[in-house]
């Protein structure tokens, strides 16, 4: 022995410092919340590599990017582009659209960061389904030409506008998932989350990790509410009775992404006094995106007044047809993000593909999907964050290098793939020695 650390020794300590410095404040506030988010990424090498994007970013960002440049290095991304953040959600319109559906991590950095995190993605994805390597470098193939195909349809066009994936723009088991959504109703989703009390009001359900709020903080809530109101775009407003209060009551985290971030369920009138047309909505105190940690751009930085302003701007600009009561907010100088809980949402199951040839028309709409927020993303919805046309740079960038750029991206998701599931063995190793301070 001569005292070196061994490379996965070193891996391991790497591991901890960039997850305890990432979620730091998260991990004194919430230890417990933290505790339950580590087991659940602890299940396997997908949960994990759900739940690390900060370690994503910080080894993403001492790759080279032969695809970057002044403008496709600050392109407006998703941030956390993997197989399970796509699915259903009716659009301002009543439009059931299938799409991207989380914005928790969409920061402007390179466009080649959403491609390659949604590539290692599939391997891991394609590795738990036992497929072979030459199959799941097929399958990357398919999402990544899909996309290159779907940035040159754009390029000089206003295309990206009029591009959604929908009932009846699509088929197979996306169209099945739309059509599936579309059965779903409100009266259902209030039925899960309200109750009728005995003076014939809708309230709000008490359940595990559910509590009632305190006058002080249910007052603080209430003007929280009222600040998030001026945020909704007057082309989005609804008829003054839609925003009601009738009851509050508080949580923690949604899922592997938000656990451990505090959040309230806010239930309103609605458009009517129908009890039946009433509406939940979720204030979530946004998370620092994990892009943000290794974008070194003062004046994107200084654009956004919070994180719930940006996770807001940020699902406004990659959604083009976005829930009209999206907003944001903040309490104590804290940004939430506020959206509706909407029964018209449901996520891609990839349990239910037995086959890779199953897979295989999901993943070129999911790479003509990911085509379509990046390009949607600019000059024309006026957000003063990209100003230029985006499909035009990424074509210029592309153009008489697809082959390559299709087979770069095959090459880092087989890579890094393989990369998750030897720091997932870490990552469990370190939690079980206890090496995580503050869990």
């Amino acid at each position: 022995m001569n005292g070196t650390a061994t490379p996965s020794a070193a891996r391991k300590s790497q591991i901890v410092d960039v997850l305890t410095d990432a979620f730091s404040d998260l991990l004194k506030a919430q230890p417990d919340a933290f505790k339950k988010k580590f087991r659940k990424m602890a299940a396997g090498p997908f949960q994990f590599y759900r739940g690390s994007a900060p370690l994503f970013y910080y080894d993403i960002a001492k790759c080279a990017d032969p695809y970057a440049n002044e403008f496709t290095s600050r392109i407006w991304i998703q941030g956390d582009l993997h197989a399970e953040n796509f699915g259903t959600y009716m659009s301002s319109e009543g439009v059931l659209v299938f799409d991207i559906n989380d914005f928790d991590e969409a920061y402007p950095g390179h466009f080649t960061w959403d491609i390659k995190r949604f590539a290692a993605s599939i391997g891991i994805l394609g590795w738990s389904k036992a497929f072979s390597d030459a199959t799941i470098r097929d399958l990357i193939r398919i999402y990544a030409r899909a996309y290159v195909e779907q940035i040159f349809t754009f390029s000089g066009t206003n295309l990206d506008h009029d591009f959604s994936l929908r009932i009846d723009t699509t088929q197979g088991f996306v169209r099945e998932l739309l059509m599936n959504a579309r059965l779903n109703t409100q009266l259902d989703l209030l039925d899960r989350f309200t109750y009728i009390d005995d003076s014939r009001e809708r309230r709000l359900r008490l359940s595990p990790g559910v509590r009632n709020l305190g006058e002080e903080e249910k007052k603080q809530v209430e003007a929280a509410f009222r600040g998030y109101l001026a945020t909704i775009p007057e082309s989005k407003r609804f008829h003054p009775v839609s925003y009601r209060i009738k009851d509050i009551k508080a949580n923690v985290g949604f899922g592997i992404g938000s656990c451990g971030l505090p959040a309230y369920t806010l239930l309103l009138e609605g458009p009517t006094q129908a009890l039946e047309s009433d509406v939940v909505l979720s204030m979530k105190q946004a998370n620092i995106a994990s892009p943000s940690r290794v974008v070194n751009d003062e004046r994107i930085r200084s654009y956004f007044e919070h994180h719930g302003h940006r996770t807001a701007l940020s699902q406004r600009a990659l959604q083009d047809h976005h829930d009209p009561w999206l907003g944001y907010t903040s309490i104590n100088g804290t940004g939430f993000v506020v959206s509706e809980l909407s029964p018209y949402t449901d996520d891609i199951d990839w349990s239910e593909f037995k086959d890779s040839i199953d897979m295989e028309e999901t993943l070129a709409y999911l790479g003509q999907a990911t085509a379509k927020i990046h390009c949607v993303s600019d000059e024309d919805v006026d957000n003063g964050v990209i100003e230029f046309q985006v499909e035009d740079k990424l074509s210029e960038v592309l153009r008489g290098r697809e082959d390559q750029f299709v087979e770069d991206i095959i090459d880092f998701g087989m890579t890094y793939s393989q990369s998750v599931f030897a720091d997932h063995i870490l990552f469990v190793d370190a939690f079980r020695e206890g090496l995580i301070p503050g869990v």
